[in-house]
């Protein structure tokens, strides 16, 4: 069977014909929204080796969807039925949170065990049995990206946010695991803290948004790059994806799925996009994603600050220096050829932040 290394990250937009037809050709894992069970469904019949996933956030509940299916554990009228108590509030004790450049997308008391409780029951309940291979768990946040303006009622501290999400990750780890399901957080910034990755990934895997960049010319640096490389080895699946300008010949794409092998050395389990700034609509890949590039025959090499190895079926080389470092000229070994089927050059020159994967011949 064809190994695929495509992440199809898409919980934007109704899905469009055609989509999940080339989903089944092209990813290895997908990510729909909960409401979507015939597209994930079709998903699974033509590739039970697909791992599709349900989407779900761990900090909010939103008031503008319908239902039956909701994108959080507490759907809005439940949490309104049952207490306010459950919204997180401002210093002043009395207004609810809305997110930041994310309307009608409230914060939620994750810190009160009731949440926690209750958002473990609604998404096990509702997985029970069901097509879904697990949990796309969203906003494992460690940092005020919704503008909370801490410290919040209570005095309640970002610490507190944290400390409640590790409890509620391994919480509903155990439990999805507990049915035969596994949970996916979107690991906020594990980089920033040692262990993070692998303690939240530890029921199923991990899903990092923010990959080498932030932006689509707002690169991390070069020991960032580093930090993160360890969430390609594991524990579980692993999917990464990194920033562009939402063309798929955006310079990052290269430079993102270079890396992804170079480091990730095409561990089965691992899944790599790139995509616009919340542009999970669409359907973005390139030809070399779906090359398979083999086994590594080699450990990871460095030549300055290019890293390279090479593969059974292919060769692949990044440059994490600094950006505005210079370029630099590493040697190809012989036999390789480019996507057009074109002899490689002997050297080829990168400048920071751009990546090349050449097939052998």
């Amino acid at each position: 069977m064809q190994r695929r290394f495509g992440a199809w990250i898409r919980y934007g937009d109704p899905l469009l014909p055609g989509q999940v037809e080339f989903a089944i050709q092209h990813y290895a894992t997908a990510i729909l929204q909960p409401w979507e069970h015939e597209a994930a469904a079709a998903l699974k019949r033509a590739r039970p080796d697909m791992t599709v996933l349900v989407y779900k956030c761990l900090s909010s509940t939103r008031s503008y969807e319908p239902g039956p299916y909701f994108t959080s554990g507490w759907s809005y009228p439940e949490a309104i039925a049952v207490g306010e108590h459950l919204f997180a509030h401002r210093a002043d004790g009395f207004s609810r949170i809305e997110w930041k450049n994310y309307p009608r997308h409230w914060q939620m008391a994750v810190w009160e065990p009731e949440y926690r409780e209750r958002w473990i029951m609604n998404v096990v309940d509702e997985l029970r049995g069901s097509v879904w291979d697990g949990v796309m768990a969203d906003n494992d946040v460690y940092d005020d990206y919704y503008a909370l303006e801490f410290p919040l009622a209570g005095g309640k501290e970002l610490e507190d946010v944290r400390g409640a999400l590790d409890t509620l990750v391994v919480d509903a780890g155990r439990a999805l695991n507990g049915i035969g399901k596994i949970l996916v957080p979107n690991i906020a910034e594990s980089r920033r803290e040692p262990g993070r990755w692998q303690r939240h990934a530890a029921h199923g895997g991990g899903y990092e948004e923010v990959w080498l960049a932030w932006e689509p010319d707002q690169h991390l640096d070069t020991a960032d790059v580093l930090a993160q490389m360890d969430c390609l080895q594991g524990p579980g699946i692993c999917i990464v994806r990194i920033a562009t300008d939402g063309t798929d010949d955006h310079p990052n794409v290269l430079y993102g799925l270079a890396a992804f092998w170079v480091f990730g050395a095409g561990r089965n389990g691992t899944s790599f996009t790139a995509t616009g700034h919340d542009q999970y609509s669409g359907t973005p890949t390139i030809g070399a994603l779906d090359w398979d590039l083999g086994d590594p025959l080699t450990g990871i090499e460095q030549h300055d600050h290019i890293r390279h190895r090479e593969f059974t079926f292919g060769w692949a080389a990044t440059h994490i220096g600094p950006v505005n470092g210079p370029s630099v000229t590493v040697d190809v070994p012989a036999g390789f050829v480019d996507e057009a089927g074109h002899p490689a050059p002997a050297v080829i020159t990168l400048a920071p932040r751009r990546g090349v994967l050449l097939r052998r011949a």
